[in-house]
């Protein structure tokens, strides 16, 4: 087997579909993206128009699009500085359960494994203003009632909740596999030592599962910036465009409005922003987190 992967026809005979499904459904599609921003098309007529930067322009000077890049903007802060410490404390709070750590592992998961659809509409529910269950809670202190999807003060937040609420199992079960496979003589060399739980999390635990955080973040990051269908559900942008995101401004202008040309221009730029963003984050957090190893 190793003497025929050295012949470079079988090397390439077992690299070439991979590399076609490659070319085929990203290649291509990125380039089919960037040729299309730069026209005048409704997706179904046989006639083009080449349109110059227009689309750019029109997108960089529109105030509804700089409100869903703000909305992106909230989503990775939201997920940076919310969800992922909520993620680390539930992983170490789990990690240290004697009984039962399947079922709770299998819990937590649950949630990421749900369609959106099925999570929207739940989350809908609780948030009910004459009969869901915040608005209930809230009343047992004499709040009056909110209207959580619908009022533009709390809409986002209440998006950015739910959102957290089925992706945090996923991320929780990533960290947990990290703080399991630590050794465990190092943990209890440190108990020896007299060291309380706290202190071995904060000096042991946390500095060596570093590195999976930051692909959490990473991971993080990139869902905030393709985050569409969750919008969709609770609120379809909603209300008066306070909830939109990028991702649903293109498809309510590539799809909805049959402005394919000017859809594409949003799609280049959603991927220029992710670039641009994930980069930053290469750059300036990643490549300082060292490989662990014990």
């Amino acid at each position: 087997m190793n003497k025929a992967l050295k012949n470079p026809f079988v090397f390439t005979l077992f690299v070439f579909p991979g590399l076609v499904l490659f070319l085929m459904f990203f290649i291509y599609p990125i380039f089919s993206s960037i040729y299309y921003s730069f026209t005048s098309w409704n997706g179904v007529s046989d006639t083009v128009k080449y349109a110059g930067v227009r689309n750019f322009s029109k997108a960089l000077t529109d105030e509804r699009f700089w409100v869903s890049v703000k909305n992106n903007g909230w989503f990775i802060l939201f997920s940076v500085f919310v969800q992922v410490p909520l993620i680390v404390l539930f992983s170490l709070l789990i990690s240290n359960v004697k009984k039962l750590k399947g079922l709770y592992k299998t819990a937590v998961f649950m949630p990421s494994i749900m369609s959106t659809a099925v999570i929207g509409i739940l989350w809908g529910f609780i948030y009910e203003p004459n009969i869901g269950l915040f608005n209930k809670l809230i009343g047992l202190l004499g709040i009056e009632p909110v209207y959580w999807l619908s009022d533009e003060r709390f809409a986002m937040l209440s998006i950015l909740i739910t959102n957290a609420w089925q992706w945090t199992g996923f991320y929780i079960v990533m960290v947990l596999a990290a703080i399991l496979s630590i050794p465990g003589e190092l943990d209890e060399a440190a108990a020896i030592d007299g060291a309380t739980g706290i202190q071995r999390a904060t000096r042991i635990t946390l500095p060596l599962i570093v590195p999976i955080i930051s692909v959490v973040i990473m991971l993080s990051i990139a869902g905030a910036m393709k985050a569409a269908d969750i919008v969709i559900v609770m609120t379809k942008g909603g209300p008066a465009g306070s909830t939109e995101v990028m991702a649903t401004y293109m498809i309510k202008y590539a799809i909805t409005n049959f402005k394919y040309g000017y859809g594409n221009t949003i799609a280049v730029l959603i991927f220029v922003f992710t670039l641009v963003v994930t980069a930053l984050y290469q750059l300036l957090v990643a490549r300082r987190t060292e490989r662990i190893e014990y």
